[in-house]
């Protein structure tokens, strides 16, 4: 049986030498132990990443209350830059493991997100922070939420395929979870001075909110983070291509399809996710949403988790296709909720068809997620093995294919963070209500439905 060696001989961070986690053997007296204990800490620090990644959703619509006087739009672009620079920054973080190794940029990515953590707790604390700063800001959080992309594409290097949706599924569910703890936990702290000889308290007592303490509460956990990855998780071996032999994963048909459908997906959980706090405020002015925008992030992120294990057992198809369908119905319910024509409005009917579709996203962006390992392991080893290669270098290539393609496809699906934000704040400006953004988002639910089942469905893959 294969020995786990590393390049120094000894300790947990060592290179791996030598992986085979679809060897039962292997798998059953090393590689699982191993395997556990990079996806734990994997869980951690990606869990971190949202919280950073998603720190706007909460400190934009506290900014005015501390003595800004930013508009509704400017407050909505502050909420989705965040993403944009996520989903670029996404694809180069998708080819960089195999480079520098899982360990080694997991440590590093984790240390980074100090930054604008550090500096969001200063530049809430003077008024007079000019507006392009908090742009700045909001953009450097979106290092955060590439994250992701390389997170996933090394987790998925550690498990045998047939564990891959589960380990995929608990490390971004898991993860996504980030969002509902900011969401949940950044209210409670900026009502106390936790970092006193830190803030300008005379600035912000005037208001009883202590804004920094939304970005600074996540400086020392960044920190143990850092060293829990650097000191406890591995770099294998096997796992490092070079960035050719990455690239040609774009040139699959199946990439641009599976975009779409994450797109749809995590794209829709994690703009809700920025988007609903403020889109609340303005339907339903008279409710204090921070009491309750955590609980929509915490369900989609259980039910990612959900999402992967359901779609080993049943097939990411069929668990995708109930998906796009639960989506496209709960989106035309909407409608029903929302104040106009002299209606009021239903607060408590608007905030459970939300909660259905933060359930459904999470759902399909676990199944999602597992369709796209699934599918690019099994082309990719047919085409090798059509071209003569052996088992083994299918396999290798299978595992880079799979990782690569892991990774751009989360880049495109992190895009909805920014789009569906913004489309409710065109929408809004138009005609006042987001009646119109939901139709768009209705039509792309249907429209995946029928990609769902057209290409994937009728051939029956799982």
């Amino acid at each position: 049986m294969s020995k786990i060696n590393s390049s120094s001989g000894k300790g947990n961070s060592a290179v791996i030498q030598d992986w085979q986690p679809e060897n039962t053997e292997f798998w059953q007296k090393t590689g699982k132990r191993v395997a556990g204990r990079n996806l734990w800490i994997s869980v951690f620090c990606l869990l971190l990443a949202f919280c950073v990644w998603m720190l706007f959703s909460a400190v934009a619509v506290n900014l005015n209350k501390v003595g800004f006087n930013f508009t509704t739009d400017q407050l909505f672009l502050l909420t989705a830059l965040p993403s944009v620079s996520g989903a670029i920054l996404r694809v180069p973080y998708s080819f960089v493991v195999p480079v520098f190794g899982g360990r080694r940029w997991t440590a590093f990515s984790t240390a980074l997100m100090l930054v604008p953590c550090i500096w969001l707790g200063f530049a809430v604390q003077n008024p007079a922070t000019p507006f392009a700063v908090f742009v700045i800001i909001s953009l450097l959080c979106g290092f955060a939420g590439a994250n992701f992309a390389s997170s996933m594409g090394n987790i998925s290097f550690f498990f045998p395929k047939a564990r891959q949706g589960g380990a995929l599924g608990i490390n971004g569910g898991l993860g996504n979870l980030g969002v509902s703890v900011m969401q949940l936990f950044a209210p409670l702290a900026i009502s106390v001075a936790l970092f006193s000889g830190f803030s300008d308290t005379s600035a912000q007592a005037r208001n009883g909110l202590w804004l920094e303490n939304a970005a600074w509460m996540w400086v020392p956990l960044l920190v143990i983070a850092t060293l829990a990855a650097w000191f406890g998780m591995n770099d294998l071996a096997a796992a490092r291509s070079s960035l050719r032999q990455q690239l040609p994963v774009l040139k699959r048909g199946h990439l641009w399809i599976l975009s779409l459908l994450y797109l749809a997906t995590f794209g829709s959980f994690i703009g809700f996710s920025a988007g609903f706090a403020m889109l609340s405020k303005t339907q339903f002015p008279d409710v204090v949403i921070m009491h309750y925008a955590f609980f929509g992030p915490f369900i989609g992120a259980l039910a990612r988790s959900a999402g992967g294990i359901l779609s080993d057992r049943l097939g990411g198809v069929r668990v995708s296709l109930f998906t796009f369908i639960l989506m496209a119905v709960f989106t035309a319910l909407l409608f029903l909720t929302l104040p106009g024509e002299g209606q009021p409005g239903s607060f408590i009917a608007f905030y459970g068809v939300f909660m259905v579709l933060f359930f459904a996203a999470g759902l399909g962006s676990g199944s999602t997620f597992q369709m796209i390992a699934v599918i690019f392991r099994k082309i990719t080893v047919e085409r090798v093995k059509e071209q003569g290669g052996s088992d083994d270098a299918a396999q290798r290539e299978a595992v880079t294919d799979t990782s690569a393609a892991l990774g751009f496809i989360s880049a495109i699906g992190a895009l909805g963070g920014f789009f569906i934000p913004q489309t409710f704040g065109m929408s809004l400006s138009l005609s006042g209500s987001p009646a119109g953004a939901m139709k768009v988002f209705l039509l792309f639910y249907v429209i995946c439905i029928a990609i769902t089942w057209l290409v994937y469905g009728r051939k029956k893959n799982k």
